[in-house]
């Protein structure tokens, strides 16, 4: 019960990271507040863990900002914020196919967002004088890949340098803010991308030195340490989850 009392909201909290995450926040003794586009799923998890559902459109300002003085009005603090929303569509891949208004729709929730949900968590958290912000970037943000998702990739490179800065920034004021670095989940999100294209797949996984993709109970479990005072040396940082792929030449046979 690391996280006894303490008020967590989690964006895209209706399914896979997200939902392991609510889950898993909760089961430690968080009051959740869920966020998400979809209301049957966003509704769902919160009733699970009997928190509170808003729905929010991550890249609208006005509802982010809500989402957090929701949380703030109806449990009297903002305690963590995880920053989880994103997607993946398949018209995202190579540069060389990949068009305008799908780079910058990637762009607008998965990097806007984390800009947008940050501002808006921060000073409530300094009016504390305490709070850990969680970003969901990914591994892909420290190395490439030939199978390119090239906003996707650039998406999670930002995240990744925008937390590094805010967590120096913002060190000294109690404010803890690390970068979550998964590698490939077995979520929706990474079976929907290989559904079609199991070669795709399997060019993906070999790469993995523990030769399988995590499950996202697994991410959850690092999701609940950043989260908690077990971390609390921790700001600034990529913390990668990955299954070994972002330190791999060649992978075990």
């Amino acid at each position: 019960m690391r996280l006894q009392d303490r008020v967590a909201v989690v964006t895209g909290g209706g399914s896979g990271i997200g939902l392991a995450s609510v889950r898993r926040l909760a089961a430690e003794g968080a009051k959740v507040v869920v966020a998400d586009i979809d209301p049957d799923a966003g509704k769902s998890a919160a009733d699970e863990v009997d928190g509170m559902f808003v729905r929010t459109d991550v890249t609208d300002r006005a509802q982010v900002e809500a989402l957090f003085q929701s949380a703030v009005d109806t449990y009297g603090s903002l305690d963590v914020a995880f920053n989880n929303a994103g997607i993946s569509p398949p018209e995202d891949e190579s540069i060389l196919n990949t068009e305008p208004d799908v780079w910058q729709r990637v762009q607008n929730v998965n990097l806007n967002s984390v800009y947008l949900c940050c501002k808006a968590a921060i000073p409530h958290m300094l009016r504390q004088g305490k709070g850990s912000i969680i970003n969901t970037a990914s591994f892909v943000a420290v190395m490439g890949a030939a199978t390119s998702q090239i906003s996707y990739s650039a998406s999670k490179g930002g995240v990744l340098a925008m937390t590094r800065e805010l967590g120096v920034q913002f060190a000294r004021e109690g404010i803890r803010i690390n970068a979550l670095c998964p590698g490939p989940v077995n979520t929706p999100l990474l079976k929907e991308l290989f559904a079609s294209d199991a070669e795709r797949a399997q060019r993906r996984l070999v790469h993995v030195p523990m030769g399988r993709f995590a499950e996202p109970e697994e991410i959850a479990a690092a999701v609940a340490f950043l989260a908690s005072d077990d971390s609390s040396y921790m700001t600034a940082s990529s913390f990668l989850v990955d299954g070994g792929i972002s330190s791999a030449y060649v992978t075990p046979l």
